[in-house]
């Protein structure tokens, strides 16, 4: 059996792409993931026992524990989604996303070259590395514009620095040493399994419980949005079909304020979970829940992905609509609160992060 190593795997989006992997491939599918405070085995109950998933509690920045499971599974193919993601953590501890996202990715960069190094001529004709970035590398847009491929790097918090150093070197292997790497860069991506810190997670589960629902500045700061199952397919698209040194820019063509998302998925509540019959919200609607608070520092205004280049190489994009994932998002934080309750316990109450 051939292996896909997916590192930072019991994540949100890594957890989603081993599902979705596991559906679409009958590699064996290795995943790494340190386990901290936003990767859970919580999030691969439903996949522990099947015997396609292995699973290693490891550091992607320890080589020992990452030579040792190249050496036993032989990949021929790494997904790196190992990382710490958070703006506003990064902020108030970015010492973190240096040892992950910089040193971690170098170390699986050199663990990926020695294994390649030790292949066949056909094996590694056949090796990818593709390591999963962030639009956040590309810095703030105008009104107007979208970030492509060769939009320069700007990056404006610990967070974006850190995964755009980590570009960097991808791309430097790639280019000094050979190693076949692919970088995409995606946008906001919002689903199921994602930790409450997010904006999405974090306002449906504040407004069904009727605490506030804190709006950084005046709320006119706009993303676009990627349902994760639409990025797991635009991944393996990558994967299997990516041109070896290229990258790919994922977006969902979803450009929203936030101050729009928030009103729109408090209307989808309203819908779901009339807070007429929520006793938390007293009477008051989940509108009334909205609060301004003081605006995370360095904000990037506007993201806007052009994901032309995948659309015309590839033939993806994405399937769902905005509404239709917004909808079916709020749908399965309703129905798994125990995964709410349990993926939060002892770790994170919902607090204000990056004001330090």
């Amino acid at each position: 059996m051939t292996s896909i190593l997916v590192t930072g795997g019991a994540g949100f989006i890594g957890s989603n792409l081993v599902r979705y992997l596991r559906r679409h491939t009958s590699d064996r599918l290795v995943v790494v993931d340190k386990l901290t405070y936003a990767g859970s085995l919580l999030n691969l109950a439903e996949v522990r026992d099947d015997p396609q998933v292995v699973f290693i509690e490891a550091d992607i920045a320890d080589p020992d524990a990452m030579r040792s499971a190249f050496e036993q599974y032989a990949p021929r193919a790494v997904m790196n989604l190992a990382a710490e993601t958070h703006v506003d953590r990064s902020i108030d501890s970015p010492a973190p996303f240096i040892d992950t996202n910089i040193g971690g990715t170098f170390v699986l960069l050199e663990t990926s070259r020695r294994h390649v190094a030790s292949l066949s001529a056909a094996e590694r004709v056949g090796f990818r590395f593709l390591h999963i970035s962030t639009d956040e590398v590309y810095g703030t847009l105008g009104a107007d514009g979208l970030f492509s491929e060769e939009t320069p790097y700007a990056p404006n918090s610990p967070y974006a620095a850190s995964k755009a150093s980590a570009d960097h070197l991808v791309r430097a292997y790639f280019h000094t040493y050979g190693l076949p790497v692919l970088i995409t860069n995606c946008s906001n991506n919002y689903g199921p399994y994602q930790f409450p810190e997010k904006l999405i997670p974090l306002m449906i589960l504040n407004a069904v419980q009727g605490r506030p629902l804190p709006i950084y500045g005046d709320g006119g700061n706009i993303r676009d949005w990627l349902h994760v199952d639409d990025h797991c397919q635009g991944l393996v698209k990558v994967l299997l079909e990516g041109k070896p040194g290229d990258k790919y820019n994922i977006g969902g063509g979803n450009e929203r304020t936030n101050l729009q998302i928030v009103d729109r998925l408090c209307a989808i509540l309203e819908e779901l979970l009339p807070s007429s019959s929520n006793p938390p919200l007293g009477g008051r609607s989940y509108l009334d829940l909205k609060s301004f608070v003081p605006d995370r520092p360095g904000h990037d205004r506007r993201y806007a992905i052009d994901a032309t280049k995948i659309a015309r190489e590839l033939g993806w994009k994405p399937a769902r609509t905005f509404e239709e994932g917004l909808r079916e998002t709020i749908r399965w934080y309703l129905e798994h609160r125990d995964w709410c309750e349990q993926i939060q316990a002892g770790r994170y109450d919902r607090q204000r992060l990056g004001l330090s």
